[in-house]
């Protein structure tokens, strides 16, 4: 019992938290690719969020989509996965197709569009970009780490 408690207390004390998010990079039939502006800093990123507790991730980015964007989508699979070293953020990205709703903003974005991978990258930074871009190829899914800053391929 002491053995256990021990290599418990031990665990607890080095065992570092982490955030899960999904994302959602939703792709039309003409190829353009769903993107939010964010009414807390402005900056252009794909449509996601903290997955909750009880929630499978893919229900989760099919809540966010539709909180952030008014778009319904079906999940088609797994095209990253993404950790921020600085903030201890893992975010699972998720290539989606629309099925549905009106785009419209919310409390969390200040425009929902349509981009081509061209207006992506040049919108949104690389680490957010990359997201987006990762979800239009077949050599996923993708494992990157970055620092916010700066990306590294894992895989």
């Amino acid at each position: 019992m002491l053995l256990y408690m021990s290599n418990s207390a031990r665990e607890t004390s080095s065992t570092p938290l982490h955030s899960v998010s999904v994302a959602g990079a939703v792709v039309r039939e003409d190829g353009r690719l769903l993107a939010i502006r964010r009414a807390d800093n402005g900056t252009w990123e794909l449509p996601g969020g903290v997955l909750e507790l009880a929630e499978a991730p893919e229900e989760g980015v099919v809540r966010e989509v539709w909180e952030e964007t008014g778009v319904r989508v079906e999940v088609d699979q797994l095209t990253g996965v993404y950790k921020n070293t600085t903030r201890g953020v893992v975010a699972l990205v998720f290539r989606c197709k629309p099925s549905g709703g009106i785009e419209r903003t919310s409390e969390e974005s200040t425009a929902v569009e349509w981009l081509t991978p061209e207006e992506v990258s040049e919108r949104m930074a690389e680490v957010y970009a990359v997201r987006l871009l990762d979800a239009l190829d077949e050599a996923g899914p993708h494992v990157r780490s970055h620092d916010g800053r700066q990306l590294n391929t894992v895989r």
